[in-house]
C-alpha cells in the first residue's frame, strides 16, 4: 500500500516496513522486467531512466539503458544515473546489492507480488510513487473489474485438475502458492501439486502419472518447442485422452503484470471445453 500526503509519500515494503519519499519520484531504476512494465502501466514510463536484461515491454522499454540483470546488478552505473527511486524485486534481486545502494543513499523500494490482485494494488502504488496516481486508479480499477469477472463467471465451475510444467527436463512445476496456481484457480483449476512446499519444485514422472491430472498446461515462447507434446507417449494420461495439453504466451504468463490477465483470461477460454468434454 501506497500513501501519499502533503508531507510524504509512504510506499510499504515487502516485508512490511516502509519507505518514505518527499515527493514523487522524477527518475526511477527497475531490477527486474515486470517491474518496469509495471511502471509504464502506472503511466510513469517517461520517468523511468533505466532498466535490467530482458525488459522488453512496451516497445520504449527496449531503448532504455541497461544496469545488469535480475542476478548481477551494476551498482556503479546505477549511482551515476542517482534516480529518485529503485523499484526492487524483493525474492528475485540479490539482497547484499540492494542494501549497498541504501548504504549509498538511495531509495530503495522492495515490491513481491504474490497474487494476482496484487498486480493492481502494485500499479496503484507505483503511480502514486511516481505521481501519476490518476492514471494508476484508472488502470487498477480496470485490472480489478477483469479479475472480479473471471471469479464470478467460474465461481460455481466444477473443478479441473491440472498440471502446469515450468520445464520438461529436470521435470519442474509450481506449488499452489505459486502467482501462476492462484491465478489459475480463478478459472476453476486445482493444482495437483498444490501441496508442495516449495514454490517451484522438481517432480517425478510417477508422481505426475500418479495424479493423473485432467489437463497439462505450459508457457510456450514465440517459435519454441512444444514441450507437452512428450506427455502423448503416456496414453493412459486423461489429459491426453482428453487432448487437454495446453499453451500459454510464456511472456504473459510468467511475469506479474497486466497481461498476465491476458494470459489467464486465454486459459480460462481453453480450459471450458475441456471442461464440458470431461463431464461428457
Amino acid at each position: 500500500m501506497a500513501q501519499q500526503s502533503l508531507a510524504a509519500i509512504t510506499l510499504l515494503q515487502a516485508d512490511g516496513t516502509t519507505l518514505a519519499l518527499s515527493k514523487p519520484a522524477e527518475s526511477i531504476v527497475t531490477l527486474a522486467p515486470n517491474l518496469a512494465e509495471l511502471v509504464f502501466a502506472a503511466g510513469a514510463g517517461e520517468r523511468l531512466t533505466a532498466v535490467v536484461e530482458y525488459s522488453n515491454f512496451p516497445k520504449e522499454v527496449k531503448q532504455l539503458p541497461r544496469v545488469g540483470d535480475a542476478f548481477r546488478i551494476d551498482l556503479e552505473r546505477i549511482m551515476e544515473l542517482a534516480p529518485d527511486l529503485v523499484i526492487a524485486w524483493q525474492s528475485g534481486n540479490p539482497p547484499g546489492a540492494l542494501q549497498k545502494l541504501e548504504q549509498l543513499g538511495l531509495a530503495v523500494w522492495r515490491i513481491e507480488i504474490t497474487r494476482p490482485e496484487q498486480i493492481a494494488s502494485s500499479v496503484e502504488q507505483i503511480s502514486i510513487a511516481a505521481g501519476t496516481a490518476a492514471h494508476g486508479q484508472v488502470v487498477a480499477g480496470q485490472l480489478r473489474d477483469r479479475l472480479q469477472k473471471l471469479k464470478k463467471t467460474n465461481a460455481d465451475k466444477a473443478p479441473v485438475s491440472f498440471f502446469y510444467q515450468v520445464s520438461h527436463r529436470p521435470l519442474f512445476t509450481v506449488n499452489g502458492q505459486h502467482i501462476i496456481s492462484r491465478g489459475l484457480e480463478l478459472c476453476a483449476a486445482s493444482n495437483i501439486f498444490s501441496e508442495l512446499t516449495t514454490l517451484a519444485p522438481q517432480v517425478s514422472r510417477e508422481a505426475l502419472v500418479a495424479a493423473d491430472p485432467q489437463v497439462m498446461i505450459a508457457p510456450l515462447v514465440k517459435d519454441g518447442i512444444a514441450e507437452l507434446e512428450a506427455w502423448r507417449d503416456w496414453p493412459g494420461l486423461q489429459a491426453v485422452k482428453h487432448g487437454a495439453l495446453l499453451y500459454l504466451p510464456a511472456d504473459e504468463i510468467n511475469q506479474a503484470t497486466p497481461r498476465m490477465l491476458d494470459s489467464l483470461e486465454l486459459a480460462c477460454e481453453l480450459l471450458e471445453p475441456i471442461r464440458q468434454s470431461i463431464k461428457e
